[in-house]
């Protein structure tokens, strides 16, 4: 796959800059026991979401699953499919009626991103599901994969009638998917050792079994949120297994996938996606970075599943002017060869002829080149 000519002059310096932002926007939150955790917002009981059409919990199959088809290279050229294409990985932080730093979007920002994205055929899968290669997505549409860090209460919280708190993420993804029925409501939220300011053991079961019962991927984002690359092996092993006990301790199966603090890799590399302590072992299928420009499908030979590139969302405004969502997401459209586009068939990797030595043709799936 060509990689698009702007891309190499911004990897250098990139992810250091979303880097300092966040901890920027750390600098000006108030003190709490947790990183990146404003004050709680106050959030009134709300009525449910409009009903959302979707299958029961994800077992064994996915929240909104589309039908699948068999590919041809007449039935790819039709949809012009390229496999080999870039997906937009969205990076989340705070969801905030008024916004404290740089990081954060407002409940308004986030429902007319996620429309725009509705409206232009782009469908929402889970990082687990991209870095696993298991894309279901309508043939001529386009995967994306909506990512929140540090399991904010802004994300998720029930209300007393057991449904999302208003204007928390998973309300509002609720809501655009009510009104555009292709958008399948599901997203990774990757956490820390209090899920979504949740205190008690019985609160975070209610929370992470209402998310994974609705098809959304709740992982792995270390249990204090260090700098990873300050600490030793053993240090970063240890901030990633609390995590995993935790997890299982409130019944969500291990983590395939993890988020970088300030997208920080480790020293080795590797200890980020695979390693143990304390007699429990980590092998993630994908660790993903802070920023900032779209992935390579995980189907190309450079494909780095222990590094994946994500983008942070935001305007095109000061240090986002080229490397954030309104910039990528207009850039992509504008370049539309450039673009992941589904086959409509999960078994099978359909592409341009000319892209055909782009693709991994290990990973046992059909090839079909046209």
């Amino acid at each position: 796959m060509r990689t698009p000519a702007i891309l190499p002059r911004i990897i250098g310096i990139t992810n250091i800059v979303v880097v300092v932002a966040a901890l920027v926007g750390l600098s000006v939150l108030p003190d709490e026991p947790r990183p990146h955790a404003g004050a709680t917002e106050s959030a009134a009981p709300v009525k449910s979401p409009a009903p959302v059409k979707s299958p029961p919990p994800p077992s064994p199959s996915p929240v909104g699953l589309p039908p699948g088809v068999v590919s041809t290279p007449d039935f790819a050229r039709q949809v012009r499919a390229n496999e080999a294409g870039l997906v937009p990985i969205l990076m989340y932080h705070r969801i905030l009626a008024k916004r404290r730093a740089s990081l954060d979007r407002t409940p308004a920002q986030l429902r007319k991103e996620l429309e725009k994205l509705a409206e232009q055929g782009y469908v929402p899968i889970t990082a687990r599901e991209f870095a696993a290669g298991d894309i279901h997505v309508p043939a001529g549409k386009f995967p994306v994969v909506l990512t929140f860090d540090d399991g904010h209460p802004s994300h998720f919280g029930l209300d007393s009638g057991g449904n999302p708190v208003k204007d928390t993420a998973v309300a509002v993804i609720q809501e655009v998917a009510a009104k555009h029925p292709g958008f399948r409501p599901v997203a990774t939220f990757w956490v820390n050792r209090e899920p979504f300011g949740l205190r008690d053991q019985g609160s975070q079961e209610s929370a992470v079994r209402w998310l994974a019962d609705h098809g959304y991927e709740v992982a792995n984002h270390t249990w204090t949120h260090p700098n990873l690359r300050m600490l030793k092996r053993k240090k970063v092993a240890e901030q990633i297994v609390r995590v995993e006990r935790l997890l299982k301790k409130l019944g969500v199966p291990p983590s395939t996938t993890m988020a970088l603090p300030y997208g920080s890799m480790p020293r080795p590399k590797k200890a980020a996606r695979t390693g143990s302590w304390d007699g429990t072992r980590y092998d993630f299928s994908g660790v993903f970075l802070a920023g900032a420009e779209p992935s390579l499908s995980p189907y190309a030979k450079k494909f780095d599943r222990g590094a994946i590139q994500r983008i942070q969302s935001n305007g095109k405004k000061g240090e986002c002017r080229k490397w954030c969502s309104q910039y990528w997401l207009e850039w992509l459209d504008k370049h539309p060869g450039e673009r992941y586009v589904s086959d409509g068939d999960p078994e099978r990797i359909s592409l341009p002829e000319k892209l055909r030595g782009n693709i991994d043709a290990k990973r046992g799936l059909q090839v079909i080149a046209y």
